[in-house]
């Protein structure tokens, strides 16, 4: 006869690790994987959860982050013995749909944009504002490529050529880890790497998402009604509130609105 010990909650855990906007190194509340470590560590350790859920909303952003990221939570999976379920609220494009790919199985809601697979870098000129204000601009440097693109001088199709070289790298190795991940679901019918983005439902038909589904219903349908959901959410210091910080965040929050803007958000 086994024996019962009282106050001994059984109940299985899933982990939630929310990643909600912009992917960048630095800025308010960017995703990063310096940021997001130590959550997706407590995440797949603590209390042996029955799978870690990544929460995604998110416009994209730094490539090395999203790669970073994704890489991190393929080694806990892998380490722990743990499968990785992503949901999708309002967008995951570009880098916010790299990050979906390192989940074993990606769900949204049927109004989700999802996918941009490919590379953008924007700049601007201002070299003719310059010239009629009358100013002069003085540059100096050692290395014929240092200058690369600079935005006070008229642009140079050498540089362009060599930074087109360098988005084209980038895009193959995006399109290998979509590749690699999503494998045979993918759908050959059209090209998905065009930087294109789909709702939900077209998503599922090309294979870049496996189902329309919410978070909530969907873990207590896998795991049963009694499953506890477990939050791991990145917080902001309270001292970032005051001072320099209060600039930077706000032209970090203008970026943010813009990079959601491009699709309608």
């Amino acid at each position: 006869m086994g024996i019962r010990i009282p106050f001994i909650d059984r109940s299985p855990v899933v982990s939630v690790v929310r990643l909600a906007g912009t992917i960048g190194s630095s800025g308010r509340g960017a995703i990063n994987d310096r940021s997001i470590a130590p959550l997706l560590e407590k995440a797949f350790k603590r209390g042996k959860p029955k799978a870690v859920v990544l929460e995604i909303n998110s416009p994209g952003g730094s490539a090395v982050q999203s790669s970073l990221i994704a890489a991190r939570v393929r080694a806990l999976s892998a380490e722990h013995n743990v499968p990785v379920l992503a949901f999708v609220e309002d967008v995951a494009a570009s880098g916010g749909y790299w990050l979906a790919t390192a989940a074993d199985e990606i769900y949204a809601d049927e109004n989700s944009m999802l996918g941009s697979i490919g590379v953008i870098a924007a700049s601007f000129g201002a070299h003719i504002f310059l010239a009629r204000q009358g100013v002069e601009r003085r540059v100096h440097t050692a290395g014929q490529s240092k200058s690369f693109l600079d935005p006070f001088v008229p642009e140079d199709e050498k540089d362009v050529a060599r930074l087109k070289d360098l988005l084209d790298t980038i895009h193959d190795n995006f399109k290998a880890h979509v590749s690699d991940r999503r494998g045979s679901k993918l759908s050959s019918e059209q090209d998905l790497f065009t930087g294109e983005v789909w709702l939900a439902r077209r998503a599922v038909e090309l294979g870049l998402i496996d189902g329309i589904g919410h978070l909530r219903s969907t873990v207590r349908e896998r795991f049963g009604k009694d499953v506890k959901i477990r939050r791991f959410e990145m917080r902001r210091p309270f001292w970032t509130r005051f001072g320099t910080s209060l600039a930077q965040d706000a032209i970090a929050g203008i970026e943010e609105r813009a990079a959601y803007a491009r699709f309608g958000l």
